[in-house]
């Protein structure tokens, strides 16, 4: 089933001196995401470099704004197709057989201490069956021992950080879901996304798992709906994909992120069972 989507967001900046921002917030060019239409909007105008990362699709561009105000305002519309699976048929991949551009997904990043989380995890999960059942034991887990709270974490918390505090927002959730994952052996890695059924709406982070051959959604804060993501970038961690990164001295102001339901399309989905993947099976996957 392929469902339509309107989304977009609002920034704004009081820039104080020159500035260079580096921005991630383009909706990634997928092949699950079909016909994209979108237009980026920038007062006062601004030229632009833009870079699109091989193979992941992270899109991102840079300008460099004067003093004085700044906005942007990214608008787009995108038909989402997911790939559904039965949890039950999806195994988890031996190292021995995961393709090398894989690998750096096994280990520990800035943001992601899965080496100091290793014993815990092994804990609690080693003894779980392996496959997909394994990963969404983890996020109930999640969703049981860990408050979702603002203001609990902030840029710089890590994993171990956020399971001390018991108490974080998506992106923690995100790492240490990535965490326990990458300690048992499973490659994982952080995603950034526009989220349908998100409430408040806002930028949102999920993680996937490398299982079978393929890249499966993951949410432990439950908030979204995993067929309602529309990815705008892939990393190791948050540090990787923010959407937005500054170089010199400006005041934040509203931050607005929008995703509805286009009118005449397929009925927007609900929550579901089904595994779901918005990437296409690795193409060296089971590779030695």
């Amino acid at each position: 089933m392929t469902v339509r989507y309107k989304l977009g967001c609002e920034l704004t900046y009081e820039i104080k001196g020159p500035t260079v921002f580096i921005f991630n917030l383009e909706v990634a060019k997928l092949r699950r995401h079909i016909d994209l239409v979108e237009r980026l909007t920038i007062q006062p105008d601004r030229p632009l470099r833009t870079y699109t990362v091989p193979d992941v699709r992270n899109r991102y561009f840079s300008l460099e704004a004067g003093a004085g105000p700044l906005e942007l305002r990214y608008e787009a519309e995108v038909t989402l197709d997911v790939y559904r699976a039965d949890p039950a048929t999806i195994r988890e991949t031996p190292v021995a057989e995961l393709p090398l551009d894989i690998m750096p997904f096994l280990l520990p990043s800035r943001f992601v201490s899965s080496d100091r989380l290793a014993a815990f995890a092994q804990r609690e999960f080693g003894h779980l069956e392996q496959g997909h059942s394994r990963v969404t034991a983890i996020c109930n887990w999640l969703y049981d021992h860990i408050d979702y709270r603002r203001g609990a974490s902030n840029e710089q918390t890590t994993a171990d950080e956020s399971l001390l505090l018991r108490a974080g927002v998506c992106r923690d959730f995100a790492h240490i879901g990535i965490a326990f994952c990458r300690a048992l052996n499973i490659p994982a890695r952080f995603v950034s996304c526009y989220a349908y059924g998100l409430e408040p709406s806002d930028f949102h982070a999920v993680f996937e798992a490398y299982l079978d051959g393929r890249w499966w959604l993951f949410d432990g804060t439950r908030q979204a709906n995993l067929d309602g993501l529309v990815r705008i970038g892939v990393g190791r961690d948050a540090a990787e994909i923010a959407f937005s990164w500054p170089f010199g001295e400006m005041e934040p102001g509203k931050v607005q992120i929008t995703i509805e339901h286009v009118d005449g399309s397929p009925e927007a989905p609900g929550r579901t069972t089904d595994a779901i993947s918005t990437e296409e099976p690795a193409p060296n996957a089971g590779a030695r």
